[in-house]
């Protein structure tokens, strides 16, 4: 089969790309620019075309075109998809999510969805996974070292596990016979209308399980217990982790990575491998093994200007998110070490309607935990090309909202500015955090790796 990307170089969309690759397909792709994993891509056997859009990108004849939801409807190589499809009727035009959903209904599915955590619980499951034998199909929102540097996995069993995203309600296109949910609250409120809605998509996602089906939810999450009241279908089985079972002090003794949401994370992942049958034992030799994923706590250690820094990069970029990274860095932290924290916010739209969260939330961290905060400096939205609403965009001023924070531990520095700022001030041994889904990963590694 030939198959085109149009946003190849996404996390989901590469993946799904690879695993057409290994089927044997023929795969194209385009993408605004390169990256590793597209370079991997092409190493594999992809033709991929790079730069702006253009509709001659589009190879024809093509027997499916996949495109990633961060195309918008006005992107000129999906008109030509759409165009072809007219031509001929037999042409698949599918966004990425329907494209993974057929494929959800070949396999015996667990998809592991949530506001926060997927990756990291669908990396660790997927180490246990392979630690028992069952041998899965991955696909996975960030790259993993054990999937050499990658974001998916080929396996050769009935397995498939599946990161199921709710942007755009993505994961009501997927059929699983295992659901993990990690926690439900606000975000994407440029899709969603308000966390009632949200709420009701979630209901909707678990509700295509099978009877036989089961789902694996954390019972302390108010949101999830929101979802499971009312009518809904009743189904083989619903279980519950929470940091008060018992299994948790064995899985402060073999985990690597710092933090209670990395417990959850686990504890998540250890009762979905319970479902399967796979014995505790195993679960926690794979867990003792987990190293961590790309940008979820990722440390080392860097030297810039003589002087020894620990780099510690994180993908958090909801208010949570961020609250539970700073803490997990506190713990991880010797008391004559300073923490120095760069966050740059992921999208006006996120930060316009979360604005409220991020003030009360990062007023609250400056207090409560001040090493933290030897310096908190937020800089300049990233904003996702085709996600933004310029009237949005306008609205949304990083200077004032760090002086609605109102924290002399937080300030507000263009991103460019950042590194001339700290030069004169980090020493020996300090710790150095870099917060977010956009380019600030890139720019840490050019700047401090």
């Amino acid at each position: 089969m030939k198959i085109h990307f149009i946003g190849i170089g996404g996390l989901g969309v590469s993946a799904l790309a690879q695993y057409c690759l290994n089927n044997g397909d023929e795969v194209s792709g385009s993408d605004l620019t390169n990256s590793k994993i597209i370079e991997g891509l092409k190493k594999s056997g992809a033709e991929i075309k790079l730069g702006s859009q253009q509709a001659q990108h589009v190879p024809d004849p093509v027997d499916r075109i996949v495109y990633s939801l961060a195309v918008s409807e006005s992107n000129l190589e999906l008109k030509k998809a759409k165009q072809l499809q007219k031509i001929n009727p037999q042409l698949e035009v599918l966004s990425y999510p329907q494209a993974l959903g057929k494929l959800t209904k070949e396999y015996f599915t667990i998809a592991v969805s949530g506001t926060h955590g997927k990756s990291t619980t669908t990396a660790m499951l997927a180490l246990i996974l392979i630690e028992a034998g069952l041998d899965p199909t991955v696909f996975l929102g960030t790259k993993l070292s054990e999937f050499g540097g990658t974001n998916f996995r080929k396996g050769k069993s009935q397995y498939l596990l599946i990161e199921a995203d709710e942007y755009k309600a993505a994961f009501l296109n997927y059929l699983p016979q295992i659901i993990v949910l990690t926690n439900i609250e606000e975000d994407h409120l440029d899709y969603y209308k308000s966390i009632d809605d949200t709420i009701e998509t979630f209901k909707q996602y678990v509700n295509r399980l099978p009877r036989s089906g089961s789902l694996i939810y954390n019972q302390k999450d108010k949101n999830i217990e929101k979802l499971r009241e009312g009518e809904r279908k009743e189904l083989k089985e619903e279980i519950g982790f929470s940091l008060n079972q018992a299994i948790v002090q064995d899985l402060r003794k073999v985990l690597k990575v710092p933090g209670k949401y990395n417990l959850e994370n686990a504890l998540a992942a250890v009762s979905a491998a319970g479902v399967l049958k796979i014995p505790k034992e195993i679960s926690l030799r794979a867990l003792s093994k987990y190293q961590g994923a790309w940008r979820r706590f990722e440390k080392k250690k860097t030297k810039v200007g003589g002087k020894s820094l620990i780099l510690i990069n994180d993908f958090a970029h909801h208010p949570t998110e961020l609250k539970v990274f700073l803490e997990a860095v506190e713990e991880s932290t010797f008391p004559d070490q300073k923490i120095w924290a760069i966050f740059q916010p992921h999208q006006s739209q996120r930060t316009f309607y979360l604005q409220k969260d991020f003030i009360k939330t990062i007023r609250a961290l400056a207090k409560s935990i001040p090493p933290c905060f030897q310096k908190l400096i937020i800089t300049d939205i990233y904003n996702v090309p085709g996600r933004e609403k310029e009237e949005i965009q306008k609205k949304v001023k990083i200077q004032k909202l760090v002086e609605a924070i109102g924290e002399a531990s937080v300030i507000y520095l263009p991103l460019d500015k950042v590194k001339e700022h700290l030069k004169e001030k980090i020493r020996d041994n300090d710790i150095l955090a870099i917060i977010g889904a956009g380019d600030i990963y890139q720019w840490g590694q050019d700047n401090f790796a």
